[in-house]
């Protein structure tokens, strides 16, 4: 799979499924789980900017994607620059998944929203949120710093939209690591 938050939520809908069908006294249950995901994909996506004050033009909007861009290869989200200590903000609402503290994102959050999408904080100063805290849209979950391999840039939040279910309409056969394209939403698209 493309990142171990996707290969998780596989994880865990497989063994639920499993878990169901094999217990004969569960599988009348077994449309649960995938009512569930139903219901996720229909509820709306209203956004707003991760960063408080921030507008379009504190991010560059072809950076999306872009390659050459580190050990990672390719850009797979955004970099929204603001004052180091400025909050962000959760882009929508959601649950947060976990918080993390090291490796290249720093100190980085990662938000369920709508529509199965793992919304991807990184590079902050400070994590005011806690695992499984349920998130309303503008709900501070830090600040903005230079965490991680960020360490020597300018304050920012990398911010990213990835989703465990491929929309294959975004393969790009032409660009590097395209195959992953079905998997990696560009934030932009739903921030302007």
């Amino acid at each position: 799979m493309i990142t171990n938050t996707t290969r998780r939520f596989w994880y865990a809908l497989l063994m639920s499924l499993a878990f169901l069908v094999r217990n004969r006294s569960m599988r009348k249950w077994f449309w649960v789980p995938l009512v569930l995901i139903g219901i996720g994909f229909l509820l709306p996506q209203n956004m707003i900017i991760p960063v408080k004050d921030a507008t379009t033009s504190s991010w560059d909007d072809e950076s999306f994607w872009a390659y050459p861009w580190g050990s990672s290869i390719t850009h797979k989200g955004i970099d929204i620059f603001a004052d180091k200590g400025t909050d962000i903000i959760a882009a929508t609402y959601g649950i947060v998944v976990y918080t993390y503290e090291g490796g290249k994102g720093g100190k980085s959050v990662m938000v369920l929203g709508p529509k199965w999408r793992f919304h991807y904080y990184a590079h902050m100063d400070e994590i005011k949120t806690f695992v499984f805290k349920p998130l309303k849209r503008g709900t501070v979950i830090g600040t903005v710093g230079n965490t991680g391999n960020a360490i020597n840039t300018p304050p920012h939040l990398h911010y990213a939209i990835t989703s465990p279910f491929p929309y294959p309409k975004l393969y790009d056969n032409e660009s590097v690591q395209g195959w992953k394209r079905m998997f990696h939403l560009d934030p932009d698209i739903w921030l302007r």
